[in-house]
């Protein structure tokens, strides 16, 4: 066991006192030891985190058809052989409703949604540096949001707590090497990688995955210096790199969701340059708002410092996402009308709710996308499920007309 005591370092005494940084790194220690071992009887060796099937109703909605629609393309042999439930109702994978878009797209183009010519990649930055207001829920929901939609997604983990890597399956202390995360790619040594190979792919067809861990904050230790050393060159500016290693892979994607750190340090101001558009995520009580206030000031500055020094701040879209709101909560309501009154459309119209559904769900690790209705009281469910999707639309439909399309 760890030594929580050493000897005075003045010698004088001869006594024992107590070291915080031993006892730190002991907790830490047997928290990830016990972290390794859940994760060992939920998860073997062997085993990978899989994603559930779809209903054929809920393959319909997805795709944007009817039922009846797709029972007819079934018949037709125009639809990939499917396993049935118990009743004889088809269930699809993620990638065979992929399968069925694809097919369809063949005559009706707009069954895919995937960029065309001329269409920018579109970086969608999720920020706030006030812990608890649901950042990281809402990346991990809107990701899989695209992908289900049949955007070529890419989730980006920032945040050295990594715990959108966690949702995805993976244990940073054990699941990643060196160099496995994003600052691989943006570093300024000669030990930077491609960023194609640090991309992993996921049991979420369509989405791919960028993991973080404790190395990102690396990123934060190497910039002073470099800017001590007043290194010039467009390609040792911190502001650029992220947007740099993005444009390495943009034939790939249509859509990149990033899950910025709870800071407003180099890393979320080079996110920030990267992105297209903007989500921030806002939990309506009276400190967030005040906490967010001065979230928004420091931005602001900061940014305006780095487009004097070339950097890029043009966006699509920038919107406020309202999170784990009740709406029988007086207090709140009254904040969410506050901020409408004052930012108007930038503030998402719909809130994400808060649900037993969506916290149960993080209990294992997963999203409400990944948990099927039969798992809940179904108008809890329901509920919660209406809610997300809503928004989701909302920011889908942003992401379209920023690529000049009708929606």
């Amino acid at each position: 066991m760890t030594d929580l005591t050493q000897i005075d370092p003045s010698h004088r005494t001869g006594k024992k006192v107590r070291s915080l940084t031993r006892l730190i790194e002991s907790d830490a220690d047997l928290l990830s030891a016990q972290l390794k071992e859940l994760r060992t009887r939920a998860f073997p060796p062997a085993a990978e985190k899989e994603l559930r099937k779809f209903t054929s109703g809920e393959a319909a909605k997805l795709i944007g058809v009817t039922d009846a629609y797709i029972r007819q393309l079934s018949i037709a042999g125009d639809v990939p052989e499917t396993e049935k439930n118990a009743r004889g109702r088809r269930l699809f994978t993620l990638e065979q409703i992929h399968e069925v878009r694809r097919t369809l797209a063949r005559t009706k183009p707009n069954y895919l949604p995937t960029r065309r010519a001329g269409d920018h990649l579109q970086v969608i930055a999720v920020t706030n540096f006030k812990g608890g207001s649901g950042k990281t829920t809402t990346a991990a929901h809107v990701a899989q949001y695209f992908a289900m939609r049949g955007f070529r997604t890419l989730a980006i983990d920032l945040d050295p707590q990594a715990s959108l890597s966690a949702l995805f399956g993976l244990q940073p202390e054990f699941d990643l090497q060196d160099n496995d995360t994003l600052y691989g790619a943006i570093r300024y040594d000669d030990q930077q990688r491609p960023l194609s190979d640090i991309i992993r792919t996921t049991y979420f067809a369509g989405l791919d995955i960028v993991p973080g861990n404790l190395e990102l904050q690396e990123f934060e230790h190497d910039t002073p210096r470099v800017l001590a050393e007043r290194r010039r060159g467009s390609d040792r500016m911190f502001f650029s790199r992220i947007a740099t290693a993005l444009a390495s892979v943009e034939d790939r994607y249509d859509v990149v969701i990033l899950d910025c750190p709870p800071s407003l340090g180099f890393l979320t101001l080079s996110a920030l340059c990267a992105a297209r558009s903007v989500l921030v995520t806002i939990h309506p009580q009276m400190l967030d708002v005040a906490s967010m206030s001065q979230f928004l000031h420091m931005t602001s500055s900061l940014l305006d410092v780095v487009e004097q020094a070339g950097g890029d701040a043009d966006y699509d879209f920038f919107r406020y996402a309202i999170t784990r709101y009740e709406p029988s909560d007086g207090p709140q309501g009254q904040i969410v009308g506050l901020m409408r009154s004052l930012f108007g459309e930038r503030v998402l119209t719909t809130p994400i709710l808060k649900s037993t559904a969506i916290a149960d769900a993080g209990l294992t690790k997963q999203t409400l996308y990944e948990i099927g209705r039969e798992n809940f009281t179904r108008s809890t469910y329901d509920r919660a499920i209406e809610a997300l999707d809503t928004v989701h639309v909302e920011i889908e439909n942003l992401v379209l007309e920023s690529w000049g399309r009708a929606t």
